[in-house]
């Protein structure tokens, strides 16, 4: 089969599963991560990187190790693969703010604690792949770091897209790019504007758009 008509696994595999508790489990896992990244980063946004850098690297970097360098050929499935993402991702944040943490005299660096689950994980849970977790944790490293941030939409696209298809009214809990806490480079300013030269009945910019929270 030619590789252009199988290219599309590489984007979908995070949505197979094996079974029902498979699913269940890494939905358990998934959820809250992919909130916080939702709440930081915009609806549109997580779609587009899920869909898109965050699951297509992981199973690039696994192909590359996993068929050019050990020569086999396993293969690997589920949502897992962007738990460990986003495991990357919240421990460089962690890192940036709390370099080590201390077990009695030693200290530890923060962005190591994602290999413990790692380790863990691969012990404990029958017919998971190391390698496929491996090659997710250091995506996610990378985009922690910052890298990859270019690689999502520009925001001038996704606010035309929300406006055409009227996405904060009609999606309940939906994140727009004016809500989200970080920007393409960085976190957004929070300060709030000095009420000075507003005429009356004017919203400081600030508020515009800050009401609806994501989640119930």
């Amino acid at each position: 089969m030619p590789v252009v008509c199988v290219v599309y696994r590489l984007n979908t595999y995070p949505l197979i599963h094996v079974n029902f508790l498979h699913a269940l489990f890494n939905a358990f896992a998934l959820t809250p991560l992919m909130e916080r990244f939702e709440a930081e980063n915009g609806t549109l946004v997580t779609l587009a990187m899920f869909f898109g850098p965050l699951s297509t690297l992981p199973g690039a970097l696994y192909l590359l190790v996993e068929r050019g360098i050990l020569r086999s050929n396993t293969a690997v499935q589920g949502a897992s693969v962007w738990v460990f993402v986003l495991l990357g991702v919240e421990a460089m944040k962690a890192y940036r703010a709390n370099p080590y943490f201390s077990i009695s005299t030693v200290q530890i660096p923060t962005w190591t604690t994602p290999l413990f689950i790692l380790v863990c994980v691969t012990a404990l849970v029958s017919n998971t792949s190391f390698l496929g977790h491996l090659c997710a944790l250091g995506v996610g490293y990378i985009y922690g770091l910052g890298y990859l941030k270019i690689l999502a939409p520009p925001e001038k696209i996704l606010r035309w897209i929300e406006g055409k298809l009227n996405l904060l009214g009609r999606l309940p809990h939906y994140v727009s790019v004016d809500q989200k806490t970080f920007g393409r480079y960085g976190v957004l300013p929070t300060s709030v504007p000095s009420s000075a030269g507003l005429g009356e009945g004017s919203v400081p910019m600030t508020f515009l758009g800050s009401t609806q929270r994501l989640g119930p």
